[in-house]
């Protein structure tokens, strides 16, 4: 009977273990989608931003160019219109007044859709810090110094590490691992290989 009862209680445990490790592995599963699930979030947000950028860049250069049209023909008009009669003389400065109050306004536009463009996406922001880095760092160094250099960006621990895994499997960073951490490092840039042949087809 002691047997069958020491028998019983190994298969219990052996039941429980493996309900345990279950558990544990569903629950990991759930926090790496999670992690997945931000970093796409950020990646639609900074696309979003980028569409913002170019249509207000569009905007503006559109603004800009019927302003420039319109100056164009005054020069002409003035040269054609009597020396006797006052009214037409008027009307080429209020035309020039008008060209002169759109420009500005394009001008104003086009500055604040090069600044909002200069913006970096946090994929950006994160491969600039790690090559700055001369020696590996974890995901939770690289959130604290990313909130403080950026603490106008809301930047969590759980997003920069997906972002820095996509940027290991793109062949733009290296992966270490130390007993149970995990650091980063930048891969080497070989920026002089692919200049060779836009220097011949210049040449060319």
């Amino acid at each position: 009977m002691s047997e069958i009862k020491t028998h019983s209680t190994e298969l219990t445990s052996q039941y429980i273990a493996q309900v345990a490790g279950d558990l544990e592995r569903n629950t990991k599963e759930q926090e790496r989608i999670g992690q997945e699930i931000e970093a796409l979030q950020e990646q639609l947000r900074a696309l979003q931003q980028d569409h913002t950028v170019l249509v207000n860049m569009q905007q503006a250069l559109s603004t800009a160019s019927p302003a420039a049209e319109a100056a164009a023909p005054s020069v002409p008009h003035q040269a054609s219109a009597s020396p006797k009669q006052s009214k037409p003389k008027k009307a080429p400065a209020t035309t020039a007044k008008k060209t002169a109050a759109k420009k500005p306004a394009a001008k104003t536009s086009s500055v604040k859709a090069s600044e909002t463009a200069a913006k970096p996406t946090l994929v950006e922001v994160i491969r600039g810090h790690l090559e700055q880095q001369s020696e590996p760092r974890s995901a939770a160094e690289i959130t604290t110094a990313l909130t403080q250099a950026h603490p106008d960006r809301s930047v969590k621990t759980t997003v920069v590490r997906t972002t820095l895994e996509g940027l290991v499997a793109k062949g733009h960073a290296h992966r270490t691992k130390q007993g149970s951490s995990v650091f980063y490092t930048a891969a080497a840039v070989s920026a002089p290989a692919p200049a060779e042949p836009q220097q011949e087809a210049a040449a060319g």
